[in-house]
């Protein structure tokens, strides 16, 4: 019987037209969950049941994102295969991590795409930075998402299955026609030797070899380069509502997080130390990481 219910449960999340990632995600939850009970019909499960299995695994030291995936995966199957109404599961739940960021300077964004010379490579750092986008939609980016008569770059299928437009820079747009007529790319904006859209490992490589070559200390990854699109807009007076709309945040909780990164004010206030006259004696100067 639990045989069938994955089989029903993998065939709903395609019909609804779940990203490949949050299918492998559900199903991979699920199927822990259907093992457990592999000898019992889980259409049988009380929520008891439910909530001790529930209980058990957030003891084992789970992360906040995954603990909430396998919550999430459980109550598709009971409220969306089988239509039953929704349920809360009061369990303890790991916290939330409350992480900043990583955010680059503008400068540091110069230095980092500045070591690229490959011009393909380059036109991807520059395409991420300075639209916003996620890795996923560099990859999934088509010639005809280009759009240079409004200026502007439409990012279809984003996060959630959502379409938005974001802005197509001036410097980019005559990156793009350099490597357009380098490269002539049929479908996808960037493509690789088959033909088929660039992967995101090889974009991942380029990006970590120009951070390491830059001689900037931050551990980051591609994402980054969202990041600060977005707080170098705040910090140059862009409006937050408008900013949640070019990333596609469903949410202005989520866009939020950026005004608590933001030098934007911060450089206009004084540590108390510098209004002190302090007497530094044998005080040397060197070469420092900062």
């Amino acid at each position: 019987m639990n045989s069938e219910a994955k089989t029903k449960y993998d065939q709903l999340l395609k019909l609804k037209n779940y990203s490949q990632n949050t299918i492998k995600s559900y199903n991979h939850c699920f199927r822990i969950f259907t093992e457990h009970f592999k000898d019992i019909n889980i259409d049988s499960l009380t929520k008891e049941q439910i909530s001790d299995f529930l209980y058990k695994k957030s003891q084992k030291g789970l992360s906040y994102g995954y603990q909430n995936q396998i919550i999430n995966a459980i109550k598709f199957y009971y409220e969306k295969v089988l239509g039953r109404r929704r349920e809360l599961y009061d369990i303890p739940r790991a916290k939330r991590p409350q992480k900043l960021p990583t955010v680059f300077s503008e400068e540091e964004v110069v230095e980092l795409i500045g070591q690229i010379e490959n011009l393909k490579h380059k036109s991807i750092l520059y395409l991420i930075y300075s639209a916003g986008l996620r890795i996923s939609e560099s990859v999934n980016m088509k010639i005809a998402d280009i759009d240079s008569k409004r200026n502007i770059i439409i990012v279809k299928g984003g996060k959630g299955k959502k379409d938005r437009t974001t802005l197509l820079s001036k410097k980019l747009l005559i990156m793009l026609r350099e490597y357009y007529k380098q490269y002539r790319p049929k479908e996808y904006l960037f493509e690789g030797e088959s033909g088929r859209q660039y992967s995101v490992k090889s974009i991942q490589n380029v990006f970590n070899k120009a951070l390491k070559i830059s001689g900037i200390r931050k551990k980051a990854t591609v994402h980054a380069l969202r990041h600060s699109f977005a707080t170098h807009l705040l910090e140059h007076g862009t409006d937050l509502r408008y900013i949640q709309e070019l990333l596609g945040h469903n949410s202005s909780k989520t866009t939020e997080i950026y005004t608590h990164i933001t030098k934007k004010g911060i450089d206009q206030i004084k540590s108390p130390l510098d209004n002190l006259e302090v007497q530094e004696k044998n005080t040397t100067y060197g070469v420092y990481p900062f």
